[in-house]
């Protein structure tokens, strides 16, 4: 059993809650992470630890954040949950996740602080519990470059080394714990676990912890919850299409009811303009394509609206009335939020009934010429696109708003990424870091991508897609 941190030493700022905790037993198995042999710290997100209320000069403490001592107040337990993975149904759980405790943070705010790959729990499912240095890295590389983004995304605190390797399909690799900081970790798999039990007391329970956690303002039913979750889930995925995201793995239990981007596994951003684009070594079907993303969001919708179908009424068939009459809106919250996003990636201001056309027109053009999907908006903004037909339409487009066109660059720079986590660029960080133990890499990557809407800085290295056209990513599991 990890031993608790030195109370002799500075303070570190810790200060935690255990709201999900007090949830019924059934959501939760209390479990402390397994001591590793050499903890090592990697990164540290001093920024974030400060944000938390946290003291970052007393915090640099790898056995912490490795698992072999508990920060002050952490009651370590692992989440159940389900899920769809590539529609097919099953129970899981946290088979390589801890979950220390909820942070508080000086303005009150909570987070859930949570070890990814402390060792084995009940769920593990024969599996190790650990994680390996790489895809570790990668997770805090792209959940900051999100952040960045301004995309709602889990962020990382910490990644420490555990001096042990990790078994998996291509050998023995560095060992690895992440810590992972979240809004909350309640899934639209939590629900199907809680529906599956057919309970609907425990249902009912995780209903309302998520309404006070994510959505006290909602007081009407719990058809107003499903739509506030549906409306935070519908501006989270236009946001993710409006810089060329791709999740890679979005199964049910990766589907955060805060509307976070969560588990960052075969993730990648798309260089060339397809919306077919896969990188994912296992979605071999396409499932989780670029453009499949919004369909699949609605998808796992459903599934958390089948779930909460005794919340929504005693009757059945009402229940399921009102289960698809809210999914139905969907689609529509979704396209009003995508199309708000191209209209500033544009410059435009106003609205007009083309607009739709005017953009998928430079979309269907961006396709045929296989053009970089980042490098094209940023071309855009700074002038340097060569005409072409629609250059014009775009371009008689702007004059009929009465924006000036220093106003129409200035939203385009505020919406149009100068740079991106560029995958040829984040695997020569990760093989640097996990190879050769060299993070510079890491660090000049993280430092471009820190301030993406950076238009001044010309860095061809960071900006450019890679000259390889196939590029495939994988789970990390």
């Amino acid at each position: 059993m990890p031993a608790s941190s030195d109370p002799s030493s500075p303070p570190t700022g810790w200060r935690f809650d255990h709201s999900y905790a007090r949830l019924p037993q059934a959501f939760h198995v209390r479990i402390d992470p397994t001591p590793v042999p050499e903890p090592k710290m990697v990164v540290l997100n001093r920024p974030l630890a400060e944000s938390l209320g946290l003291n970052a000069d007393a915090l640099d403490d790898a056995a912490v954040f490795a698992g072999n001592e508990l920060p002050p107040g952490a009651e370590p337990l692992a989440q159940a949950y389900a899920g769809h993975q590539y529609a097919h149904f099953t129970m899981l759980g946290d088979g390589r996740a801890i979950l220390l405790g909820e942070q508080i943070t000086p303005n009150g705010e909570r987070f859930d602080i949570q070890l990814k790959g402390p060792g084995p729990t009940p769920f593990s499912r024969r599996g190790d519990g650990r994680a390996a240095l790489g895809p570790m890295l990668r997770e805090y590389i792209i959940s900051e470059a999100m952040h960045a983004l301004g995309i709602p995304t889990t962020r990382s605190l910490a990644v420490a080394a555990t001096g042990e390797k990790v078994w998996r399909q291509d050998g023995g690799l560095p060992g690895a714990v992440l810590t992972r900081v979240a809004a909350s970790h309640i899934r639209v798999g939590t629900f199907e676990y809680a529906a599956a039990r057919g309970e609907k007391e425990v249902l009912k329970a995780l209903a309302d912890h998520t309404r006070q956690r994510h959505y006290p303002e909602i007081d009407d039913g719990y058809d107003a919850l499903f739509e506030a979750v549906m409306e935070r889930q519908a501006p989270l995925l236009a946001k993710w299409m409006h810089v060329g995201f791709i999740h890679g793995v979005m199964n049910t239990d990766n589907m955060a009811l805060s509307g976070e981007t969560i588990d960052y596994g075969p993730c990648a951003f798309m260089d060339a303009y397809d919306p077919a684009t896969v990188f994912s070594s296992i979605d071999r079907n396409g499932r989780y394509a670029y453009g499949n993303q919004p369909h699949i969001a609605q998808w796992n919708l459903a599934r958390l609206a089948e779930a909460m179908l005794p919340l929504f009424h005693d009757d059945e068939k009402q229940a399921v009335e009102i289960a698809n009459g809210l999914i139905s809106k969907f689609e529509g919250r979704f396209k009003h939020h995508w199309l708000a996003g191209m209209r500033a990636k544009l410059g435009l201001f106003t609205e007009e009934a083309d607009d739709t056309e005017l953009i998928q027109s430079l979309l269907e053009w961006m396709r045929d010429t296989k053009a970089d999907f980042t490098n094209t908006f940023r071309d855009l903004t700074n002038g340097r696109l060569e005409p072409m037909e629609w250059h014009q339409r775009w371009s008689e487009r702007l004059k009929r708003q009465p924006q000036s066109p220093e106003e129409v660059t200035e939203l385009m720079r505020r919406s149009n990424p100068a740079f991106i986590p560029r995958n040829h660029k984040v695997e020569e960080a990760l093989s640097a870091a996990s190879d050769h133990g060299d993070l510079n890499p890491m660090q000049r990557l993280l430092t471009v991508l820190a301030d993406p809407f950076d238009h001044a800085q010309d860095m061809p290295e960071y900006s450019q897609p890679s000259e390889q056209e196939s590029y495939q990513t994988f789970c990390g599991t």
